[in-house]
């Protein structure tokens, strides 16, 4: 039986484009950021795991944070490995989805991490990414920059994701 709960998680496929208007209407209400951010850690819920918030976005740029807490932790006292990826991860997919036009979606077919120094204390994912113009089936590069509170890049990552025309069932 499905669970009946699901209905009211929102789902990055809806019709329309679920991140820039959930962003448009949230950004500028007090903790309109934080539900924001909690929103999409439920729509894709391991990307929830690392219990990012998204400070800033509009058409080709997102700049998403995490803290650096004992749970996104690797034995070295450093964010671990994976928990910089997911957010190289979810720091270029929101600049594209918000990005692009209504009726396209996406979906990373790639992607590749440099690792250039330890990352501690609190990262910050910032991408400058492309704007498709259309939902013409497309690869886009999508740059992350992870910076540490020093203003130093700890890591750099590309996206390689694939953008397409909705199917018929989305």
């Amino acid at each position: 039986m499905a669970n009946p709960a699901a209905k009211l998680i929102p789902r990055i496929d809806a019709l329309g484009n679920f991140i820039r208007e959930s962003w448009n209407r949230l950004e500028g209400i007090p903790g309109g950021k934080s539900v924001f951010s909690r929103l999409v850690g439920l729509a894709a819920p391991y990307t929830g795991t690392i219990g990012a918030q998204v400070l800033e976005l509009s058409k080709g740029y997102a700049k998403v944070q995490i803290k650096d807490k004992r749970a996104l932790r690797n034995h070295l006292s450093s964010v671990h490995a994976v928990a910089l990826v997911n957010l190289a991860e979810l720091t270029g997919n929101v600049a594209l989805a918000y990005s692009m036009p209504d009726d396209a979606r996406f979906i990373v077919a790639g992607l590749s991490i440099d690792y250039l120094k330890k990352a501690r204390g609190t990262i910050t994912g910032v991408s400058h990414c492309p704007v498709p113009e259309t939902s013409e089936r497309m690869e886009f590069l999508v740059p992350v920059d992870l910076l540490n509170e020093a203003g130093e890049i700890v890591a750099k990552a590309t996206l390689k994701t694939l953008v397409g025309p909705r199917s018929k069932k989305d």
